[in-house]
């Protein structure tokens, strides 16, 4: 609580000290540059500004009420969900850039509206002398103010407003669980933030100056046509040179951003050899000399993941092949020969890694299976043959036990589906032609291969040009004749060469 009393009580100030400021300079520019007019105008004028004050304070505090009232909610009242939460997080970011809406909208108009109307009512009336293009002149100097107070409340409220987002997102923690976050939206850029600011900030003198100096060119005897040959050529080039410089150093500073964000994005879909480019003699330099050495950080974490994960499935592969000393080595060469296949067919290496890693476990269910069946030399009975054919669903099943899960996602079709048929006669599930996943089709082949090739206790392993035969004479009704196809034709072409 004492964190939103905190951010209301200096919100508040700011707002009337800018306000009141605000108000006190327009007064001036108007009532104190017309010191020569009478009391009784005087008196107008003062009754003007104070009834289109009031006005500009209900407007605007009916508009600040409605801005407030989600973050007021967030800390007064039980939030129902995480979505409302998620509601409020937006809105109190939303915060400085709608202050800058309210500041030109119901606090400049709510005062500039009736100020204006009724000062030109006084002036129809011959209640005022004053010319009538002062109005105008001073209707001029209430936007550039109210620009300027937008601008200066602007960067006090983005400032105020981080400790309540810090609030609100451990409220959200202990309420639901959930982490609050933009994910990256941007909500005004970078580029329009500076952009005006700059350009305001290098303007407002000018034309703060050049209003000032046209409500005294009278008292001073200076015409205004002579003024403006000279006074107005300064004024474009000093605008001119506010709205460039504004715009070179805004892309001064949005060039290394954006280059930096652009390797962020890289890195985000897992591309981890880029680097950011020293091209800034600036603070940026150091910013991306640290990104740099993060990612070399990241890099080298990265690969030890990857050695990690490469053991793991190796050791998993060796594991089960030391059961059997008749299949020593059986999933390597089953993972060898599917990358073949795979890179024959023209997949993505990402892909063909996936494979590799299915491959080398596609057997893992028989460890689930006793060794007086799996190891038996003699003939399997039926209810034995049953035991060994659950093979794959039992690997599809340790598998799921994996975290994260949708690291494992993709080796779980090729370990269950390496022993379907294309014609639709294998096992488990009996699927058909391409229905059967595509790592299953691609492991079958290859573990057909290594199969008729290898040593049993019951069999000598059957020379390579028999097996290949054997494989042609399967396609299209035991494997795919498409990686069939492919894998022959390779042989033949290692035995010509």
């Amino acid at each position: 609580m004492s964190v939103y009393k905190t951010f209301y009580s200096r919100l508040l100030l700011n707002y009337i000290a800018g306000s009141l400021a605000a108000v006190i300079s327009i007064g001036s520019l108007i009532i104190f540059t017309l010191k020569d007019i009478p009391r009784d105008e005087y008196v107008w004028m003062l009754a003007v500004m104070l009834f289109s004050i009031v006005v500009m304070l209900v407007l605007e505090w009916a508009v600040f009420s409605r801005q407030i009232k989600p973050i007021r909610l967030a800390f007064h009242e039980a939030v129902g969900s995480f979505a409302d939460m998620q509601t409020m997080y937006l809105r109190a970011h939303r915060l400085p850039a709608l202050t800058v809406k309210r500041i030109l909208g119901p606090h400049l108009f709510g005062l500039a509206v009736p100020a204006v109307s009724l000062t030109l009512w006084l002036v129809s009336t011959g209640l005022l002398t004053i010319p009538a293009y002062y109005v105008f002149l001073a209707l001029l100097g209430c936007v550039l103010l109210a620009s300027m107070h937008a601008l200066i409340v602007f960067y006090l409220t983005s400032h105020l407003i981080r400790p309540v987002l810090e609030e609100l997102q451990l409220r959200s923690l202990r309420l639901f669980g959930k982490e609050l976050t933009l994910g990256g939206r941007v909500l005004i850029s970078i580029k329009r933030k500076l952009r005006w600011s700059f350009f305001l900030m290098g303007a407002s003198p000018l034309l703060l100056y050049n209003l000032a100096v046209q409500f005294r060119l009278v008292d001073w005897n200076i015409d205004h046509s002579a003024y403006w040959k000279w006074a107005g050529i300064v004024l474009l080039i000093g605008l001119g040179f506010s709205f460039f410089g504004s715009r070179l150093l805004t892309r001064e500073l949005e060039t290394p951003i954006q280059h930096l964000y652009e390797r962020m994005a890289e890195v985000k879909v897992g591309y981890l050899q880029t680097e950011a480019s020293d091209l800034f003699s600036d603070e940026f330099s150091r910013l991306v000399s640290g990104f740099n050495h993060m990612l070399r950080g990241v890099r080298i974490q990265a690969a030890r993941n990857d050695q990690l994960v490469e053991s793991y499935f190796a050791t998993l592969a060796a594991a089960l092949d030391a059961r059997d000393p008749y299949t020593a080595g059986h999933s390597l060469r089953v993972a060898e020969y599917a990358v073949q296949i795979g890179t024959l067919a023209g997949l993505s290496k990402h892909v063909v890694d996936q494979l590799r890693k299915a491959a080398l476990l596609h057997d893992i269910g028989k460890i689930g299976i006793p060794d007086a069946v799996l190891l038996k030399e003699g003939q399997l009975s039926e209810e034995e043959w049953e035991q060994i054919k659950a093979h794959p669903v039992l690997g599809e099943a340790i598998l799921r036990q994996i975290e994260p899960a949708d690291e494992m996602a993709a080796f779980l079709p090729g370990v269950r589906s390496h022993h379907e048929r294309y014609d639709g006669r294998g096992y488990p599930d009996g699927l058909k032609g391409e229905e059967i996943p595509l790592f299953g089709r691609i492991i079958a082949v290859a573990d057909a291969f290594d199969a008729m090739t290898s040593d049993r206790p019951y069999r000598k392993g059957m020379d390579a040009g028999t097996a290949i035969t054997i494989l042609e004479e399967g396609k299209g009704t035991q494997w795919d004749p498409y990686f069939v196809g492919l894998f022959v034709e390779a042989y033949y072409e290692r035995q010509s060469s």
